[in-house]
């Protein structure tokens, strides 16, 4: 395991990868004994640098809570990264240009957004979790690797900020708007995700650890043993994880995701240089 000075030099090397979108060898085929532990405490001395200089968080990510996608990256469980003003795109009126300049090898995934208007609490049952939402809203995550290939272990990716490049949200809706189960149709509701015009995959509520809500369960369990100034706080966007695979993107493409069994509309995204 790296000494705290090493984790410095880690995050050093990896918020310099981030912010010239170059590619590295994964930390941990380089430092034996890297694990999910260290690879949380580069992200969180990564988080800190930024917001020194100016960054404003808005939001987490949670990541890998589809587990059809797990054999793929080998990453076996779900991880969690922040969310940025600079990296949160609102894109009420559809479509919304976003540009992949400053990303490396991205990727496009489907999914639903939460809206915070209270602090779940830990052990939070789905009735207190729902209690807790403001609003849902249609996302696209856009995410993105400095680990060339997409080959990485799961530390790696915590450490590279859960692999977040941009978020780009739908029109929200409140949660009263999801009818008297919200619950359900979280569960049951599909994805339409389709790239110019023609459909690549449908996806399922179900698939994100049996639920977008079982997702939030999951991130505030985890968060439930790390530190105080990592809990979520009411006015934070929550993205649940993709519902279909990640998919490569490329300039002059459009990608569209239609959500069905649930009170949400479309949200699309052409992409640009």
């Amino acid at each position: 395991m790296p000494a705290a000075r090493g984790l410095d030099v880690i995050a050093a090397e990896l918020q310099a990868a981030q912010d010239q979108a170059r590619q590295l060898a994964p930390v941990t085929a380089r430092e034996p004994g890297f694990g999910l532990e260290e690879g949380y405490a580069v992200a969180a001395r990564v988080h800190r640098a930024r917001v020194a200089a100016g960054a404003v968080p808005r939001g987490r990510k949670i990541g890998f809570t589809n587990a059809n996608i797990w054999p793929e990256y080998e990453v076996h469980h779900p991880i969690w990264g922040w969310v940025y003003e600079h990296t949160l795109i609102r894109g009420d009126a559809a479509p919304v240009d976003v540009s992949l300049r400053g990303l490396a090898e991205p990727r496009i995934e489907p999914e639903i957004a939460f809206g915070l208007g209270a602090t779940p609490p830990a052990g939070a049952d789905v009735a207190a979790l729902l209690a807790c939402i403001e609003w849902v809203a249609p996302a696209f995550e856009i995410v993105q690797s400095h680990f060339p290939g997409w080959k990485f272990q799961a530390a790696d990716t915590i450490a590279d900020g859960g692999l977040h490049g941009r978020l780009v949200l739908g029109k929200p809706q409140p949660l009263a708007a999801l009818g008297d189960d919200p619950a359900a149709q979280l569960a049951g509701l599909t994805v339409s995700l389709s790239r110019d015009g023609q459909e690549v995959e449908v996806g399922r509520g179900s698939n994100v650890l049996g639920s977008p809500l079982a997702a939030l369960a999951h991130l505030v369990a985890v968060l439930a043993g790390q530190d105080e100034d990592v809990q979520l706080q009411p006015g934070e966007v929550v993205t649940t994880g993709t519902v279909t695979a990640a998919y490569p993107v490329q300039a002059g493409q459009s990608w569209r995701a239609r959500p069905a069994g649930i009170a949400l509309g479309p949200v699309e995204v052409r992409f640009t240089p």
